[in-house]
């Protein structure tokens, strides 16, 4: 297919898509006393009701100028202390939370016409943690980060498979795969958890989890 087949086939009006939302409501009573109960909540019922991949979150940091980027990443620990993600510590994503000390996160479940979202300060989690977790990864995945070098400009698809052979060659008779020192897990502590259901007329319901010295305050936003 050419550039001119794509063009002539897009009949989006972007300016007219809309979707009513008729989901749910959100109130005040319903939630749990703490937001990291209440996340697990949400994310129990996602998976429940079928959602593809409910711990995918959109992770946002930014560089020491303030320059923002994105990218989604898997939920792999959540309780009082916040919500732990995995990922190379040499990556883009790695750099800015070491930079900023700071992140955000959005859980994106569009089929049940809601969202959460936590924001706070970051930090590395202890490396028992990290092997804990490693060790419930499959093999081929650990292999995959030994040879990925994430963020890094590479020539080409090649170099990729070259790198995963010659790791799997080093590490062939290997029982276990040990964790890579340049791999392991971050936190997210959250000040501010918010969780956002559709409502019809854009009047939407959005709770939020404040933490105001050492006590957390819930709040009702405007939509």
């Amino acid at each position: 297919m050419t550039d001119a087949d794509i063009t002539s086939n897009i009949t989006l009006d972007l300016p007219t898509m809309r979707a009513s939302y008729e989901g749910g409501t959100l109130d005040e009573s319903e939630l749990a006393s703490t937001w990291h109960e209440q996340l697990q909540y949400w994310l129990d019922q996602a998976a429940r009701m079928g959602v593809v991949e409910p711990n995918a979150m959109v992770l946002a940091t930014s560089d020491s100028q303030g320059r923002p980027s994105s990218r989604t990443v898997l939920a792999k620990g959540l309780d009082a202390r916040g919500v732990v993600f995995f990922t190379n510590y040499t990556s883009t994503k790695s750099h800015e939370l070491s930079a900023t000390r700071y992140a955000s996160a959005t859980f994106p479940w569009y089929s049940l016409q809601r969202q959460a979202h936590v924001r706070g300060t970051v930090e590395k989690v202890a490396f028992a943690e990290t092997k804990a977790y490693w060790a419930s990864r499959p093999r081929e995945s650990q292999l995959g980060a030994w040879a990925s070098p994430q963020s890094v400009v590479v020539s080409g698809r090649n170099t990729l498979d070259s790198s995963l052979a010659n790791i799997q060659r080093q590490f062939a008779d290997a029982e276990e795969v040990p964790v890579p020192p340049h791999w392991g897990g971050w936190r997210i502590r959250p000040e501010v958890v918010e969780f956002w259901q559709g409502r019809r007329n854009r009047m939407h319901d959005r709770l939020r989890y404040r933490l105001s010295m050492d006590s957390w305050k819930l709040e009702r936003l405007g939509p």
